[in-house]
């Protein structure tokens, strides 16, 4: 699994993908608000034709301030990349960073210091976040992949403690299990019994058959 740097577009063409997605969050995110603002504000009767109105005279304003400040960002990381020669967080820090205070140069340079400390506490927090959830996924995919190649070296017959070391019980035949069990000892026996009788039905037939003793005529 890449990391969050490397499955991002190549630089000519990130500033464009950035600046198409920072436009549409602010656009999708400003319409909801100033869409409910404009609710809340409107008075009875006209609430949702005043909605509409807050998102038409807002919305515009919040997607191109979203796109300028991704259209900067993307700007700074490509430079940085070019000329740091490798794909970092380092480089999405500093980025947030200038990116802030450029956009707040205006305000004097002590704003401009503190947008830019905002910025780039803002990119490493997002940066730190990402890297965690980078790490958790690929523990739990070598976990997944781990467990799949024990299950695939258990043998035909064997079980996952004999893999592990474990000892496991072995298992009873058919009629040593049926014997012990209470329906086994109630059908099973009966079974038993019905074998003997079959296996000596040869010999009560015989003798109940046997000859009756000769009549003597002998007064």
């Amino acid at each position: 699994m890449g990391t969050p740097e490397t499955n991002r577009e190549p630089c000519p063409d990130r500033i464009l993908d950035d600046i198409g997605g920072a436009f549409a969050m602010g656009a999708v995110g400003g319409s909801a608000f100033h869409f409910i603002k404009g609710i809340y504000n409107s008075p009875a009767g006209a609430r949702l034709s005043g909605g509409a109105q807050y998102v038409r005279m807002n919305v515009p304003r919040v997607g191109g301030s979203f796109a300028v400040w991704g259209g900067l960002y993307s700007t700074f990381d490509c430079a940085m990349v070019y000329a740091r020669q490798k794909e970092d967080p380092w480089n999405s820090i500093i980025s947030g960073a200038a990116t802030g205070g450029l956009l707040a140069m205006r305000q004097g340079l002590r704003a401009s210091a503190r947008s830019a400390l905002a910025g780039g506490v803002i990119l490493g927090l997002i940066e730190g976040m990402g890297i965690v959830l980078n790490k958790v996924s690929s523990a739990a995919q070598s976990e997944q992949q781990m467990l799949m190649e024990v299950a695939s070296s258990v043998p035909a017959g064997g079980t996952m403690g004999q893999i592990f070391g474990q000892s496991v019980p072995e298992t009873s035949s058919g009629s040593e299990a049926g014997s012990g069990s209470w329906f086994g000892g109630l059908f099973g026996n009966g079974k038993k019994k019905e074998s003997e009788d079959k296996s000596g039905s040869k010999t009560q037939i015989l003798e109940s058959f046997d000859a009756p003793p000769v009549p003597t005529y002998e007064f």
